[in-house]
């Protein structure tokens, strides 16, 4: 029967070998470091060599392993933590050497860019063949290029917003528009809260255009979106829905004679000239009202429909007044 075939042995200095395995340790057979490689050196806080494994390192996986023939007879991938560097965890795997000693090739596993951070490592700390420098580049690009897309789409979310305000806000005047007043009017019916409703038609405006041009209009116009702003509250909503037309939301607000109050106070500030440049323009206003708590079940079209013809009744009065509409006539 053919002798067992032996096993060559190599043999091969300690620079050599912290060169090509700059993390490793070699254990005597009693379990001392006789030698660790350059990078693991660099990371312990105090010389390793001389000092028994097992007072140096806790050993978390496999459990059981207390002394150097655990180690030898392994087999196993080694998790493993430096005492006083706890926060670095290592990977390892155990050789047996023909000494009885062992030689343990360590990394740092997934821990590798934690401590290639916490102890200012650098390309010169791996083997030439270490993948490490690769995949902290490849880390380092993936996290420069998730920043840029969470950038990205940071302004994207922002020019969102920005272009859904702007379709629904009037270009001339800062207020709301048309589709901002239905889609309120839609909310507040749908969650069945109370609300009044304004519609404001500028009395004479047609006449400051004939007579000063449309610059003098739109002059007007803005004096006007000041002035229901400045008369309403900070969650009403004022909306410019025509030429010299403009419709006010009041959530909460269904008491007539408030209604009555803010409307005049809306009347009588817009009955006050209007410089523009050496002229002075001359409006009044007409107003309507709605208010929801007067319907069964209240819907846009037929509240907008009252409260237009409520302004109509104000412009038959004489112009510059208020009317509630009443739904029994």
């Amino acid at each position: 029967m053919a002798d067992a075939a032996v096993e060559p042995v190599v043999s091969i200095g300690a620079g050599a070998l912290g060169r090509g395995m700059p993390m490793h340790l070699c254990l005597d057979p009693s379990g001392l470091i006789t030698s660790a490689g350059p990078t693991l050196a660099k990371i312990a806080p105090m010389p390793l060599v001389g000092l028994g494994f097992f007072t140096r390192f806790d050993l978390k996986r496999p459990i059981g392993i207390a002394d150097i023939a655990g180690l030898r007879g392994s087999g196993q991938r080694l998790h493993l933590t430096l005492r006083g560097a706890a926060d670095t965890g290592l990977r390892g795997l155990a050789l047996a050497l023909p000494d009885g000693g062992v030689l343990l090739n360590l990394s740092f596993g997934i821990d590798l860019p934690d401590a290639v951070r916490q102890h200012r490592l650098s390309d010169a700390d791996f083997a030439p063949t270490d993948l490490a420098v690769e995949l902290l580049y490849l880390i380092e690009v993936k996290t420069l290029v998730m920043a840029e897309l969470h950038d990205l789409n940071r302004r994207l979310q922002g020019a969102k917003s920005v272009a859904e305000e702007q379709a629904q806000t009037d270009t001339l005047t800062g207020l709301r528009n048309r589709r901002a007043m239905d889609n309120r009017l839609a909310e507040l019916i749908d969650a069945g809260a109370p609300f009044g409703l304004m519609h404001l038609d500028l009395d004479w405006f047609k006449q400051v255009n004939d007579t000063f041009g449309h610059a003098a209009g739109d002059h007007v116009l803005q004096h006007v979106a000041r002035v229901l702003t400045g008369e309403t509250r900070l969650h009403d909503i004022v909306a410019r829905v025509g030429g010299d037309e403009f419709v006010i939301i009041l959530p909460g607000l269904i008491d007539a004679a408030r209604m009555h109050g803010i409307a005049h106070r809306i009347i009588d500030r817009l009955n006050e000239p209007i410089p523009f440049g050496d002229k002075v323009c001359s409006i009044s206003a007409s107003v309507g009202m709605a208010i929801s708590s007067a319907y069964a079940r209240p819907r846009p079209d037929r509240m907008l429909s009252d409260a237009d013809q409520a302004l109509y009744a104000s412009k038959h009065a004489g112009r510059g007044r208020a009317t509630v509409h009443s739904p029994d006539g």
